[in-house]
């Protein structure tokens, strides 16, 4: 039994759900079109070039969940997993993480976006370990502060180790499958880094590297690599 580690936004799903979801605040009208938008875009530009302050960028994604109650904005969840993520789950995906279930695996998540908006969509793929930055929740709200570090880059890494202990795992044989050149601390820490669909950058590390690359995005679920 192994460790298999999966990101979530552009890997297991077809998009960005962090994006997303600022871009279903707008659409909804929950928050100013015109500044939080462009700020959105500029935020989400950045992350793919490798550029990102993540601190600025969760002051302003959290921010929104400080000005409503924990009841609507929960509401707002549901319809955004169901109307936005829901058509973007990926098949091929869906049947990958059954691979590894099926062969005993232990399944993680660790993604950059907030545990509020990832929690419903990592559920949806039936598995039950999450690592994400947590939005701070104080006396029945969301404060738009977060605890302890943010979960992208080395970050990612840090929150990995410290879960590793509590759950007496541990990295031998372990699997990560990611499309971002933001995760390479971490696809450089397992046994078996996978690039899914990756970033030109990530394509470049990973050719050169010799690790496996494939995509989750052409109906069919790659599963060669996992033939060793």
């Amino acid at each position: 039994m192994s460790l298999a580690i999966f990101d979530l936004d552009n890997t297991l799903i077809a998009d960005d759900s962090d994006y997303l979801w600022g871009q279903f605040l707008v659409d909804r009208g929950i928050v100013d079109k015109d500044e939080y938008e462009q700020a959105n875009v500029k935020f989400y530009d950045d992350y793919k070039r490798g550029t990102l302050n993540i601190v600025e960028f969760l002051q302003f994604s959290l921010r929104p969940l400080s000005l409503h109650s924990a009841d609507r904005l929960h509401q707002w969840r549901a319809e955004f997993v169901e109307d936005v993520i829901r058509p973007l789950l990926l098949q091929p995906a869906l049947e990958l993480v059954g691979k590894h279930k099926k062969r005993g695996d232990t399944l993680l998540v660790i993604t950059a976006t907030n545990r509020f908006v990832t929690e419903p969509i990592v559920k949806l793929f039936g598995i039950e370990n999450l690592l994400a930055t947590t939005p701070e929740f104080k006396e029945g709200r969301y404060t738009g502060g977060f605890i302890g570090l943010p979960c992208f880059r080395e970050g990612k890494v840090a929150y990995l180790e410290n879960w590793l202990q509590d759950s007496n795992e541990t990295l031998k044989n372990s699997w990560f499958y990611s499309d971002s050149h933001n995760d390479l601390p971490l696809l450089s820490r397992v046994e078996n880094p996978v690039a899914v669909d990756p970033d030109a950058t990530l394509k470049q590390h990973a050719e050169s590297a010799n690790w496996p690359i494939i995509s989750l995005r052409n109906g069919v679920c790659p599963d060669n690599h996992l033939h060793k």
